[in-house]
């Protein structure tokens, strides 16, 4: 798989990234460590040698499942994670840090992200400057060889880009998920900062798995995402069926055009998760996709049957 440049930094990251929230467990219902590892491997057999996990993913976990799944490539591949929202204070961030080092069993991680601004789910609010003096520090010691944020906003992302070299944003997007095209892409654009798209399925809805009447546990985050609740959801069956004869045009599946559609939008990467290895391997053929231009556009319209009736609200889950 042709890697991209991160920002400007020296980092290079595949298209397609192996997400691995749900290697962490938390928030998520069935999933085994045995096939977390498998999976990840498959996804780097098929090409994908990024790797995006978060200290909150099962409070360390997913790193360490990572760790179990990579470590013997640790040079192949590059690691994304996160320090949370509660451990920004200077200390707190160079500690956080050292955790993840730990947890991945590595001496250096290629890019660190501030997970969720600062006062996200009641945490302390900190200065920015601060967070980044720290992160900065990092940069410097080689520990950390690029710094992004998610789920920040214009702004935020301004604020903190003053303070040092931001090389990437993680924000929720997707076909059926667009917020962040309308003000924060196009300052991404002319600052050469690295759209890394999480959710990129919109958690798996844009795989056409999920028909009408599906129920999830109550513990799986899903229950709460907006796009599988009411209108929205039945949008999103509307949208799905127009999809299909172009998935068939091209002999892929719906997720992987939905996967091609997003890594062909300006500066943007895609985060995919995946529970077992053939999942990992089919988000993997969704960089051999060209899509012409006419049937960008046509896939672009139709995602606006489900993004053009949602709030502009970025959160996509009724927390």
């Amino acid at each position: 798989m042709e890697k991209r440049s991160l920002g400007t930094s020296k980092v290079q990251i595949t298209p397609i990234l192996m997400g691995t929230w749900q290697a962490g467990k938390r928030m998520w219902v069935g999933v085994e460590d045995a096939d977390s590892i498998k999976t990840i491997r498959a996804a780097y057999e098929a090409g994908i040698t990024t790797i995006d996990t978060a200290e909150a993913y099962g409070q360390g976990h997913s790193e360490q499942i990572v760790a179990e799944a990579l470590s013997d490539v640790r040079t192949h591949v590059e690691y994304a994670t996160k320090v949370f929202a509660n451990h920004l204070k200077y200390e707190q961030v160079i500690e956080a840090c050292e955790r993840s080092l730990t947890n991945l069993k590595t001496d250096y991680i290629d890019l660190y992200q501030i997970h969720w601004p600062s006062g996200a789910f009641n945490s302390e609010i900190v200065p920015i400057e601060e967070t980044m003096s720290a992160l900065n520090l990092l940069k410097e010691q080689g520990k950390i060889r690029a710094i992004g944020v998610s789920n920040f906003s214009h702004a935020q992302l301004a604020e903190a880009a003053s303070y040092g070299r931001i090389d990437s944003l993680q924000p929720p997007y997707s076909l059926f998920w667009r917020q962040v095209e309308q003000d924060i892409l196009p300052y991404c654009i002319e600052n050469n900062i690295s759209i890394l798209a999480y959710s990129s399925l919109a958690q798996g809805l844009l795989t056409g798995k999920f028909a009408h009447g599906h129920k999830f546990d109550p513990a799986d985050n899903r229950a709460k995402n907006k796009l599988f609740q009411g209108e929205n959801f039945e949008r999103a069956q509307q949208a799905l069926q127009q999809l299909r004869p172009i998935a068939l045009l091209h002999n892929c599946t719906l997720a992987q055009l939905a996967l091609a559609w997003l890594i062909a939008q300006p500066q943007t990467n895609a985060i995919a998760g995946a529970r077992y290895p053939e999942q990992a391997r089919d988000n993997a053929l969704a960089a051999q996709i060209n899509l012409s231009a006419a049937q960008l556009a046509e896939i672009d319209a139709i995602g606006r049957i489900v993004t053009d009736h949602l709030d502009n609200s970025p959160i996509m889950w009724n927390w």
